[in-house]
């Protein structure tokens, strides 16, 4: 609990920035939602024929998941507010049109009526006899739109629109419970605080309840200014992903080793390079073999401080999956050295830009390798289980393994990928969940072991001492071994467009650092 609030304090600054951030989104897309759903929930009470329809259609898109919304909404609006907005304001539609609905219908005819024998035109009965009567069945639907808009902004996050999903993407990214609950608590008590808030209005007398309506109906917009709130503009915007942002070897290093000031938008990885090529941010993190490099036309910034040790990619197994499997060992070495630098990222741009898929991929190369091997007939009583993280290098990476070793053993092979970020990775293989994975020797070095500072200064940050180093540490703690080096560094970098990055001078790091410190 010390460290959670120890987290919360160091933090404290960027915590009240998304804070603000949720609510604002939260009240920005409910208005939205108030200035559609209650016109259209009167508007159905009258022609009730198009009820079923309307009230059906909010209702198919508040079925949607969340985030195939998000991933049906960016194609079209890119990444950002946009899709984030748009989404929040689908699912707060159908509890507002309903109620709004139900509480006009619900009205006694005879009320209606003895309105109409006292010469109230229909606006007026509307107006003074409806809305204020139904306004208790109102104020449910809009808790209940608001209590589902602060949970699903959380999500926001994903699409590089802030909010406390920062934290919370973050959290999981990197395994850090102290930063997902700083993101989750702080939304779960926005959701009680609100829902509290409006269940009291909700239980207003009639009279103090129109005041009541009165307010909120000022007070959201107020609110809803909370995103529009003008924060420190950057010369240049960064979007990263959530991992890189939390990760010592990432922008912290980054910050430790340059100096570097910037206050990224964080986004989901896979969503990085669509986010450049759109030109809705300029600079991003990303893998130095990533096949969209070449496609986008992208400029990766030379680390000639070098901040970013070795990444190369090795398998990491289990020792007791290599006592158990004795083919699984030679048969995964049989890579080593097969895929340099060049081949990897073409076999990313394979899949990045031509949309092939990793079986395909895989195919091709192992042909190409001369490894590829029809799996042999009959039962294969032993299965290995192979995980992999959630980008695109280690689903092909994964595919390769998996057909080599059913072409070379009679071992099945289990695939668990997409596991996440790293500490999940590293998690399952050293509880038995998985078998191995493939990895690489900095992240090894600076997120799974974090040596004290005076034996990074001591160890050379060249590929084979980092690997022997690296190597030597999981026997030694973990009963885990590096098999040998596939034979490419996909290391973390920094990219830009290359058009801009020629305008503006930067090639490198340094430069970037002189750019933004001209102010």
């Amino acid at each position: 609990m010390k460290d959670f609030f120890a987290f919360v304090r160091d933090h404290a600054d960027k915590l009240m920035e998304q804070t603000l951030t949720h609510i604002g989104l939260t009240f920005v897309s409910l208005l939205l939602a108030l200035l559609m759903g209650v016109p259209l929930g009167i508007l159905i009470s009258r022609r009730k024929k198009l009820a079923s329809s309307v009230l059906g259609v909010a209702g198919v898109l508040q079925t949607v998941p969340s985030v195939a919304l998000l991933g049906f909404l960016i194609p079209l609006l890119g990444i950002g507010v946009g899709p984030a907005l748009v989404a929040l304001f689908l699912y707060a539609l159908l509890p507002i049109i309903r109620n709004t609905y139900v509480g006009i219908t619900e009205v006694s005819p005879s009320v209606k009526e003895a309105a109409r024998g006292v010469g109230m035109t229909n606006n007026q009965i509307l107006t003074k006899v409806e809305l204020p009567l139904a306004l208790p069945v109102i104020f449910a639907g809009v808790r209940t739109a608001t209590v589902i808009n602060v949970g699903v902004a959380t999500l926001a996050a994903y699409v590089a629109a802030g909010g406390l999903g920062e934290f919370i993407f973050s959290g999981i990214a990197l395994s850090n419970v102290n930063m997902m609950l700083a993101g989750a608590i702080p939304a779960a008590l926005l959701a009680v605080g609100f829902d509290f808030g409006l269940a009291r209005l909700q239980n207003l007398s009639a009279k103090k309840m129109r005041i009541g309506a009165l307010a909120f109906v000022v007070l959201v917009p107020f609110l809803s200014a909370f995103y529009l709130v003008p924060g420190r503009q950057d010369k240049l915007i960064a979007g990263f992903a959530h991992e890189f942002y939390g990760r010592s070897d990432g922008y912290p290093g980054l910050q430790k080793t340059y100096g570097l000031k910037l206050r990224p938008r964080l986004i989901d990885q896979s969503l990085m390079y669509e986010a450049i090529r759109r030109e809705q941010v300029d600079i991003i993190s990303g893998y130095s073999t990533d096949g969209r490099i070449k496609a986008f036309d992208l400029l990766v910034l030379a680390d000639n401080r070098h901040a970013f040790p070795p990444y190369d990619a090795a398998p990491v197994v289990r020792q007791t999956a290599l006592d158990r499997y004795p083919d699984l060992g030679p048969t995964l070495n049989l890579l080593s050295g097969k895929l340099t630098d060049s081949i990897m990222t073409a076999l990313n741009y394979r899949a990045d830009y031509l949309h092939q898929s990793p079986e395909r991929i895989a195919t091709d190369f192992l042909k190409s390798a001369h490894l590829y091997q029809l799996p042999k007939p009959g039962d294969r009583a032993q299965t290995v289980v192979m995980g992999s993280k959630v980008f695109t290098e280690q689903y092909i990476l994964a595919e390769i393994y998996r057909q080599l070793i059913e072409g070379k053993t009679q071992l099945r092979v289990a695939t668990k990928t997409g596991m996440g970020g790293t500490q999940i990775c590293f998690d399952a293989l050293r509880t038995g969940a998985i078998d191995f994975y493939p990895e690489y020797t900095g992240t090894g070095l600076l997120v799974v072991l974090q040596p004290p500072a005076a034996t990074l200064q001591a160890l050379p940050m060249q590929p084979d001492s980092v690997y022997q180093f690296v190597n030597q540490q999981f026997v030694d703690k973990y009963q885990l071994s590096w098999l040998k080096p596939l034979g490419f560094n996909n290391s973390y970098c920094l990219m830009m467009r290359r058009k801009q990055a020629h305008l503006l001078g930067i090639r490198s790091i340094t430069d970037l650092v002189h750019y933004l410190d001209k102010k």
